[in-house]
């Protein structure tokens, strides 16, 4: 099963739920040729996406989540209210959210296991950023941050996000993707799902879901419009 997941960031409104019916639509197509297609929307559209995606080939999940189920945390969210809300899925260190927040490992597995918890799957993310690449510390850096999750690899997803490329419009080389997907592969074991983020977009889809060990893509930008995620969809 491939998997395609938008990850909208802090973006979209109740207008976007138009964008949200093409992707539903387009999406039966892509179930038959054995895609999943997930949509992160900002969680104050989190209930409002999730019943438009209820009983379709699209499921929803939350961007973060608190690990406690409640408390003094005030501005956070637990993965209890995001599946209230219709969540199937969350997604756990991003980098966006690590600098904001400053987790560690500790906190992020205990993100982790809040997700395991009330029956949602994390996505985990991983990545190194430009000067450990320069540094040659790439593997290393993202194989470490994969210790997180390595005794629940079973249990999640894992999307490999260099740091430096995140809404950037640059992407690797083909070759490094392939480097690194194989190195969590061997890290990981055959069972979770690898998928490759960072500027992914219609225009190189197809070349980056063809790399070994790529099961999917997890897609920021042009998630948020449904002809380009449908098409990267396609791009398998």
């Amino acid at each position: 099963m491939a998997l395609i997941i938008g990850n909208w960031k802090m973006n979209g409104s109740s207008a976007s739920l138009a964008e949200v019916g093409q992707m539903i639509d387009g999406a039966e197509a892509a179930a038959k040729d054995g895609m999943q297609m997930v949509v992160c929307p900002p969680a104050t559209m989190l209930r409002e996406v999730s019943a438009a995606c209820r009983d379709t080939k699209v499921q929803t999940g939350g961007q973060d989540c608190h690990a406690d189920p409640s408390g003094a945390h005030t501005g956070c969210i637990s993965a209890e209210m995001l599946v209230e809300a219709g969540a199937s899925y969350c997604i756990i260190g991003h980098s966006e959210a690590r600098e904001r927040s400053g987790d560690d490992n500790e906190t992020l597995g205990a993100k982790v296991e809040a997700v395991l918890r009330v029956g949602m799957v994390p996505i985990f993310c991983v990545g190194e950023s430009l000067a450990e690449r320069q540094d040659l510390r790439a593997v290393e850096v993202v194989t470490g941050q994969l210790d997180v999750v390595a005794k629940k690899a079973g249990q999640v997803i894992v999307a490999y996000e260099p740091i430096w490329a995140i809404g950037t419009g640059l992407t690797p080389k083909e070759e490094d993707i392939a480097e690194m997907h194989l190195a969590m592969r061997e890290k990981l074991g055959p069972q979770p799902p690898l998928l490759y983020g960072g500027s992914v977009k219609p225009g190189n889809a197809a070349e980056i879901l063809r790399i070994d060990n790529v099961g999917g893509a997890l897609v920021g930008g042009a998630s948020l419009v449904a002809k380009d995620f449908l098409a990267i969809a396609r791009a398998i």
